[in-house]
């Protein structure tokens, strides 16, 4: 798994993926072994619009292993939480996935990233 120097980048490209989550882990965003990248993470955010709470769980998928960053956290009815931000960002290396669940439909998420090589 290779770490590139982020010194000497030669490209960002920003991103951002939107989508609904469902009730197994989905991958959000995948940094490809052998991409040569490094994908930095800054903003994470999960929005429910339902009338009822709903639990999320956030991971990073690497070498079959989850390693949690946010395990069965409450989303209030009609509300959004912020699991990341630019404080708190942090980095996929090649090979890993961002992943993501709900117990139940009806919450969307945003992921905030960039793609540096």
């Amino acid at each position: 798994m290779a770490n590139p120097n982020i010194v000497n980048v030669s490209d960002i490209r920003g991103k951002t993926y939107f989508n609904e989550l469902i009730t197994s882990y989905a991958t959000l965003v995948n940094n490809a072994a052998g991409s040569n990248d490094v994908y930095k993470i800054n903003v994470v955010s999960v929005s429910n619009a339902t009338g009822s709470n709903r639990d999320v769980s956030i991971a990073v998928y690497r070498s079959a292993v989850y390693y949690d960053i946010a395990q069965s956290v409450a989303v209030p009815n009609n509300s959004t939480l912020v699991v990341t931000s630019k404080d708190t960002s942090f980095y996929l290396e090649e090979g890993d996935q961002l992943r993501a669940k709900s117990n139940s439909s009806g919450v969307e998420i945003m992921v905030s990233y960039e793609i540096i090589s």
